[in-house]
């Protein structure tokens, strides 16, 4: 494998950078997952290539942003921090949040290394463009880890997040079933729209790939017939909104199903609904099984969400960045690889996403401490399942 000096690393316009490590990285046999074994010689290889990493004490993390989803600073902030702080005690945690603007996370990035950090955990803002920061870190011997969202660059030492092409095809499969088993009145040439993440976001192409894969054969056959697929910028819940208020005038309110990719986006899209008389009456998807996700459950207007274990995904954070500041061998930690474009994959941690509906809110996000009985009754004022009674 050709190996670049640190001073050429350093100066190497990126995009060079990325054309010599796609070329050394390519794999005929690269897709999502691979075994162990496969996964772990990157991995191995992540361990040996960032000086900086052992013993490290001063770990950057790095979130996206706060406006489109509450789970950020909610859930995962806190959950990173505790953990990273559990496996290593002494450790100082520099956090920072980009409020979608991928510009603002490169300087935030440039920032905690400046002030000393050795490791830096990433959920990009923009998967491309945050390969500038992975090779600034590089520069310093420093690894980067792609958390949630992949970073496109073959020089991220690992990507912890979730089999994000199967949390699609939850979605989509979800919506066959409740079209073959006839619920919601769906019949044939049912109306189909898909309000997808943003673009820029690895994980909002995966989710759509996903749920095509279900939904596919459906539209080819003309029982579901797709009058719409767009991706929403930023994930902009109130541009979701806008967009299904077009769709609704354009299709004269003639809408039976709504793909729409996460549960904020949702509660806009639901609410351009109730204005038209429409909400419970049109199957809505979501994720992330937000407190506002499961009440819109409960009353009625969201059909499902996808619960992510976001706690597992942390837990495997901290332990790669304790294995990285100890030297330890990760290959027992990781589970998969992830393909980038261009060739080339990153050693990879995927968890298990769960579809949940109203027959599994108990068993599923209260039952793991996600969310509480008390959090998601707070404030409900129309329940029809009898969960809250």
């Amino acid at each position: 494998m050709f190996q670049l000096t640190k001073a050429m690393r350093r100066w190497l316009p990126i995009a060079g950078i990325l054309v010599l490590a796609a070329c050394s990285g390519n794999n005929p046999n690269a897709g999502n997952s691979a075994s162990n074994t496969e996964a772990a010689g990157g991995a191995n290889t992540a361990n040996t290539e960032f000086a900086a990493a052992k013993g490290c004490k001063n770990v950057g993390v790095l979130l996206p942003e706060s406006d489109s989803s509450a789970r950020y600073e909610a859930y995962d902030r806190p959950l990173l921090e505790r953990e990273i702080k559990a496996a290593i005690p002494d450790v100082t945690i520099q956090y920072a949040n980009a409020n979608n603007n991928a510009t603002t996370q490169q300087n935030q990035a440039e920032a905690a290394l400046t002030k000393g950090a050795c490791i830096l955990v990433v959920d990009p803002n923009d998967s491309d463009q945050a390969s500038v920061i992975v090779q600034q870190a590089k520069a310093s011997g420093v690894p980067v880890i792609a958390y949630d969202r992949l970073i496109q660059d073959p020089d991220t030492a690992f990507y912890v997040s979730f089999d994000n092409e199967r949390v699609g095809e939850l979605q989509g499969q979800y919506i066959v079933d409740q079209y073959k088993a006839g619920n919601l009145n769906l019949q044939k040439g049912a109306t189909l729209v898909m309000i997808n993440g943003s673009q820029t976001d690895n994980n909002a192409l995966l989710f759509r790939k996903g749920a095509l894969k279900a939904l596919q054969p459906l539209i080819d056959s003309g029982d579901l017939n797709l009058v719409f697929d767009q991706y929403t910028p930023n994930w902009d819940n109130a541009r979701a909104q806008s967009l299904m208020e077009g769709v609704l005038t354009k299709e004269g309110n003639d809408v039976d199903i709504a793909y729409v990719a996460n549960d904020g986006m949702a509660n806009t899209v639901i609410a351009a609904l109730r204005t038209q008389k429409l909400n419970g009456k049109v199957l809505v998807t979501g994720q992330d099984a937000t407190a506002t996700g499961i009440q819109n459950i409960l009353t009625g207007d969201q059909t499902m969400t996808i619960y992510k274990p976001i706690a597992q995904e942390a837990k495997a954070t901290a332990r790669l960045v304790a294995a990285l500041s100890n030297g330890e061998d990760v290959s027992s930690q990781v589970n998969g690889q992830t393909e980038i474009k261009g060739g080339g994959q990153i050693p990879s941690v995927l968890e298990t996403p769960i579809a949940v509906d109203k027959n599994n809110v108990e068993s599923t996000v209260v039952k793991d401490g996600y969310l509480t009985k008390e959090q998601i009754c707070s404030g409900l004022s129309e329940d029809n399942t009898g969960f809250c009674n």
